[in-house]
């Protein structure tokens, strides 16, 4: 197993596998394209691929891809479908607003998210978030995760030269090991912003108005 992981990975065409896959996990999450990249930087700590090249080409691929999903969000007529008035229209018109003021930073951040990249896309597209913008912070979205990916990858290929099978679990496991921190602190942070509930924050709104 491990001769034809080697010779699929050191293979010139690695490089055009891994820009496919980076592209399609953009608007198609099933596809693993981390774990790609992982597994690419963890051979490239021998020598073969080239890590430069591996995260050059990952960062094209997922830039490729988030275009892709934020364009299919924009044509799907998603905004006009939205009802005038409602529960989805506030939480259309409020998304909108946390992306005019927010957008780049959640953009950067969802990349690192199970399902939040093309959910984050897929929204920008359809609340028309200006284009250029989205191509600024969509590149430094995937640049940061290509490099995040294969230096991972790069350390625990170095950590098990002798085993590249293990270095691959390793680094793989660091990887979730970071998903999971971040994945509970941000149900920390919900926690902390959560707001009060409506038996609670009447009383309150009834003061306000009994002291206009």
């Amino acid at each position: 197993m491990i001769e034809l992981l080697d010779a699929a990975i050191t293979s010139p065409w690695v490089y055009l596998a891994l820009f496919a896959v980076a592209l399609l996990d953009g608007f198609f999450p099933i596809v693993p394209s981390e774990t790609m990249v992982i597994t690419a930087g963890v051979f490239a700590a021998t020598g073969e691929p080239n890590l430069a090249l591996v995260i050059a080409v990952a960062a094209a691929g997922a830039f490729c891809g988030d275009h892709v999903s934020y364009q299919i969000g924009r044509s799907t007529g998603l905004a006009r479908r939205v009802p005038a008035h409602g529960r989805r229209r506030a939480a259309f018109d409020w998304a909108t607003q946390a992306l005019a003021t927010r957008g780049g930073l959640l953009l950067v951040i969802a990349r690192y998210i199970p399902g939040g990249r093309t959910a984050a896309t897929l929204t920008m597209g359809a609340v028309g978030y200006p284009r250029a913008r989205f191509a600024l912070f969509g590149a430094l979205a995937a640049v940061s995760w290509a490099v995040y990916s294969g230096v991972i990858g790069f350390v625990g290929g170095h950590a098990f030269e002798e085993n590249k099978l293990l270095g691959v679990v390793f680094a793989i496991g660091m990887a979730l090991s970071l998903t999971v921190v971040i994945e509970v602190g941000r149900w920390l942070h919900g926690r902390r912003h959560r707001p009060l509930p409506t038996t609670v924050a009447e009383p309150a709104r009834s003061l306000v108005t009994s002291a206009d």
